[in-house]
């Protein structure tokens, strides 16, 4: 039993350096250690034992059992009893004991005790470890949390490490950026974001440096899928893109609602960043869709007030000129207006804006518009033949897809519809737009549909009187 006695500041007296170090190593546990003989009598006691409970190593070493000091005579017996019920039960044992502070507090500790063997095999006493059950708890609660998060949050969790490298992904962030958890381990951001990298980079860079901004922020990124590889230079915004979710060939383009939390270690005295745990939502579809509504309401605000401007015009050119001003904001570059001068030829009536897009100069009037040199298989034609829409776009020389159509040399895309009124085709309305802006999709038909139709009213007016 020598090999099993003297407290944790005695073992620093025993000769040599085999008690030095035992002596540091159980005052500078986490947890609080005692240990009993196989007669119940305290053999060690180090600093958390003290600091928990308040009896020093020098009063606490050489008790037997609790009674009359680290526990109530009424639950002092059997609080021997559990613990040194480990000498005679394989592993370890966990136990909650209600135990006594120095200065008659009561604390609840949660212990691990497990028997010590003599070097003969036989029984030589017990440790226990224990902490207060609040610290345990709040540990229990930490580690559930953290499983919890990574298997069942309904919002995306990724840990990056110091070198902006994803550490671990929960499940419902693999989903949302189209990889398995454990694809992106270790690699670079940039593997999987072709737009946007470097606003994310950018946010954990200054998350590290600075800690984590007061509120959560939407981040549009754009993300390579299997089926391509996307490139470019990252972007803040979702413009150039005609639905605002997609990009080109093999990219996808999302919303995340993101936060960011610094992880420092607990285990030093300075802080010191192990990562930064990134929280997000996908939250595309709303963000679309609260877009959507924005451009909506602008719109139908537009042709409220062209209506309204264009009635105070005698003229019906400056009339249709006013409608298609309002109709351009946010909407196109240029907008043309054809009027039907027999089989299948058209002359231009009105150009906004005035002066672009032909460097002909814009047509003073219905009597003398220019007649327009358009091939069989011309856009406006195709509407014209169809009394509905057409959108088109330029492929990869589109000044010269523009120049055959007659249209600006920065033409990208082009939204022809026609012009009907009192049952009849009487012009076509082309509304073009450059690189800078995606392709026409159907929501912008519908819109130009409805502009078309008041242009339509305006430039069929029948003679008075």
């Amino acid at each position: 039993m020598s090999a099993f006695t003297g407290s944790a500041r005695d073992t620093a007296s025993v000769p040599g350096a085999g008690g030095d170090l035992l002596a540091a190593l159980l005052d500078g546990m986490d947890a609080a250690l005692c240990a009993l003989d196989a007669g119940g009598t305290v053999t060690h006691w180090n600093r958390e034992a003290e600091r928990i409970l308040g009896w020093p190593a020098a009063e606490a070493v050489g008790r037997r059992g609790f009674d009359g000091w680290a526990a109530r005579s009424a639950d002092a017996e059997e609080t021997l009893a559990r613990l040194m019920g480990a000498m005679r039960t394989p592993g370890r044992q966990v136990h909650e004991l209600a135990l006594l502070r120095k200065d008659g507090g009561r604390v609840l500790v949660r212990s691990q005790s497990a028997g010590v063997r003599g070097a003969d095999g036989r029984p030589a006493g017990v440790y226990c470890a224990f902490s207060e059950v609040h610290v345990q708890i709040d540990l229990e609660r930490s580690i559930a949390l953290s499983e919890a998060l990574f298997d069942d949050a309904p919002w995306g969790v990724v840990l990056i490490d110091a070198d902006l490298r994803p550490a671990v992904v929960n499940g419902y962030a693999a989903k949302a950026i189209g990889t398995g958890r454990t694809t992106l381990l270790g690699r670079p951001l940039g593997d999987v974001v072709a737009r946007g990298v470097e606003e994310l980079e950018g946010a954990l860079q200054h998350v590290l440096a600075e800690g984590a901004p007061p509120a959560p922020a939407d981040l549009w990124v754009t993300l390579t899928t299997a089926s391509g590889t996307a490139s470019g230079t990252a972007s803040g915004t979702a413009s150039g893109t005609a639905s605002g979710a997609s990009a080109g060939a093999g990219e996808r383009r999302r919303c995340w609602r993101s936060g960011f939390v610094r992880l420092s270690s607990p285990m030093t005295e300075e802080p010191v960043p192990l990562g930064v745990a990134w929280l997000f939502q996908d939250v595309t579809a709303e963000r679309l869709a609260a877009r959507e509504a924005d451009r909506t309401r602008f719109r139908w605000s537009q042709l409220h007030r062209a209506g309204v401007a264009a009635a105070e015009y005698a003229d019906p050119a400056e009339a249709v000129a006013v409608l298609l001003d309002f109709a351009l904001a946010g909407f196109a570059d240029h907008g043309l207006v054809d009027r039907v001068a027999g089989d299948r030829r058209l002359t231009r009536a009105v150009a906004s804006p005035a002066g672009a897009p032909d460097g002909d100069g814009l047509a003073g009037g219905f009597e003398g518009g220019f007649p327009q040199r358009y091939g069989s298989d011309h856009p406006a034609l195709q509407a014209w033949d169809r009394a509905g829409s057409v959108r088109v776009g330029a492929g990869r020389d589109a000044a010269e897809w523009a120049a055959a159509r007659l249209w600006p040399s920065d033409t990208a895309h082009a939204l022809c519809t026609a012009l009907r009124s009192r049952g009849r085709t009487v012009g076509v309305l082309t509304f073009l737009r450059t690189a800078a802006r995606g392709g026409f999709d159907r929501q912008d038909a519908l819109y130009a549909e409805t502009v078309a139709a008041r242009v339509a009213a305006a430039l069929d007016v029948p003679p008075l009187g």
